[in-house]
């Protein structure tokens, strides 16, 4: 099986154009732990850095311990598709000094980072009025036709073999996104 890199999709192609892989999404979450101002601060960071409008979420819970009330908007999340998503990733990870721990890698092509201030992102500058947070990144690689487990109609599960592994997200990241990963 021969294994190219193809720059203008970022994927790998295979011999079978069925086995290349993809960046399926990038979800960019923020927990604040109040709502109020630290939300709208939070909203206005993930809205600068990638220029999508994100969503609010709320606590599922009452944690007293916290202060967290069920039902109170405690979060903001963006999800990022396509060449977006692409373009966004790349400066994610130059924060991460393009640098992945090996335990970052699930069993089914997921990966998971976090970042500890947005300010580290290249290109992103410090404004006092809104603060600085932490954000994670969660990143789900994929295959063509993984969108039978998602459609509406004949929906289906996506069989074992044609799932992405950790050995071939580790591969992509390797090959593709010229990340190191820590073992």
């Amino acid at each position: 099986m021969q294994a190219e890199v193809s720059a203008k999709q970022e994927t790998i192609v295979t011999d079978n154009p069925m086995r290349s892989i993809r960046i399926g999404k990038v979800v960019i979450n923020s927990a604040v732990g109040k709502s109020g101002e630290p939300i709208e601060r939070a909203k206005k960071i993930l809205q600068e850095l990638t220029g999508s409008v994100p969503a609010v979420r709320a606590a599922k819970k009452t944690i007293r311990d916290f202060g967290i009330h069920r039902g109170e908007p405690i979060a903001v999340i963006v999800t990022l598709r396509k060449e977006k998503a692409l373009s966004i990733l790349k400066r994610l990870l130059a924060a991460k000094g393009n640098r992945i721990n090996a335990s970052s890698f699930d069993d089914y092509g997921n990966v998971s980072f976090g970042i500890r201030e947005h300010i580290d992102i290249p290109g992103v500058k410090y404004k006092p009025e809104l603060g600085i947070i932490g954000m994670d990144v969660c990143i789900a690689l994929e295959r063509k036709g993984y969108r039978v487990a998602r459609r509406k109609i004949r929906k289906s599960k996506i069989g074992k073999w044609h799932r992405v592994t950790k050995q071939e997200a580790i591969e992509f990241f390797k090959n593709v996104l010229k990340v190191e990963v820590i073992e």
